[in-house]
């Protein structure tokens, strides 16, 4: 019997029509306002009118699944589960289940655990699975060997777009998705899990002026953690910083919170500053990244 490799990530609307349910259901059942939505619709209008990453993420899991079979010829059953739209994780543990798959790896498209990122994916995963399946769950996967070089590359082909009098200077943020700040109260590993990440591919790229920042952060009363990256940007002028590099380490592909939050809010806040910015270019189905979560998998289910 394969061992089923579920793989689980966030969803994006598939069309403009989807927009406001889909945003509905991040709102966990409440509907935006009609500004609210206007502004999504914006942003989404800012980088082609939708994202791609329905097909970025499909690419990533089909790659899983041939490098997966190459490596261990009938051995695994990659299918996919989102957390926002459809399929849903829940409707692919209940395939698994109607398969007769007795043993499941977990594993979210995003390599930092947080208790409100991957552990909600593999929560709602085991949930579904109940009794009837074997769960094994990839928590985190940012240290597995390959990824801090893969990245570390990328920010190396970044620092080459700066010009050469402003690169030595340049300063490398590694970004992630920013969380509330009460997740600290609980002594949740994610801030750790990035800075250590931050370190490894600093480390493996040569650079020692770098630093952590954090993007992204939902539009609610509760504080967020930082800092901002757009912040940080506004603030390089004072600290006589010329030039940026933004590694966003905690996303794996081309969606809203990169190439809006980051191509279109962090280069306006950039030019403004008149900073010098480039962006690593993000993983996607990139065969090294591939053969990452192919280990990562191929590590669980030894």
């Amino acid at each position: 019997m394969s061992i089923g490799v579920l793989v689980m990530a966030y969803g994006t609307p598939a069309s403009r029509d989807e927009i406001e349910p889909y945003y509905t259901r991040i709102r966990h059942g409440h509907p935006p306002s009609a500004e609210q939505l206007a502004d999504l619709i914006r942003r989404y209008d800012a980088i082609g009118g939708i994202s791609p990453l329905a097909e970025r993420t499909a690419a990533q899991v089909a790659g899983l699944a041939e490098v997966l079979e190459r490596r261990r010829p009938g051995g695994f059953d990659v299918r996919f589960g989102s957390k926002y739209t459809e399929p849903s994780i829940e409707h692919a543990a209940a395939t698994f289940r109607a398969s007769g798959i007795d043993q499941v790896i977990g594993i979210a498209l995003t390599p930092h655990f947080s208790s409100m990122g991957a552990g909600e994916y593999l929560g709602r995963a085991e949930a579904a699975l109940g009794d009837d399946a074997r769960f094994l769950p990839i928590k985190q996967w940012y240290e597995v060997e390959g990824f801090s070089a893969l990245m570390a590359a990328r920010v190396a082909d970044a620092l080459g777009q700066i010009d050469e009098p402003l690169r030595k200077d340049a300063l490398v943020l590694f970004t992630a998705h920013s969380l509330p700040l009460k997740i600290l109260e609980t002594g949740d590993p994610y801030p750790s899990q990035l800075h250590e990440s931050a370190d490894q591919i600093a480390a493996a790229a040569g650079i020692e002026r770098y630093e952590v920042a954090w993007q992204s952060a939902g539009r609610t009363q509760d504080p967020w953690i930082g800092p901002d990256i757009l912040e940080v940007i506004g603030g390089l002028p004072d600290r006589g910083i010329k030039a940026v590099v933004i590694c966003p380490v905690g996303f794996v592909a081309d969606h809203l919170e990169v190439l809006y939050d980051v191509d279109v809010d962090a280069v306006a806040a950039a030019k403004a500053a008149d900073v010098a910015l480039a962006r690593t270019a993000s993983l996607n189905d990139d065969p090294g990244f591939i053969e990452v979560l192919a280990c990562a998998v191929l590590a669980a289910s030894a």
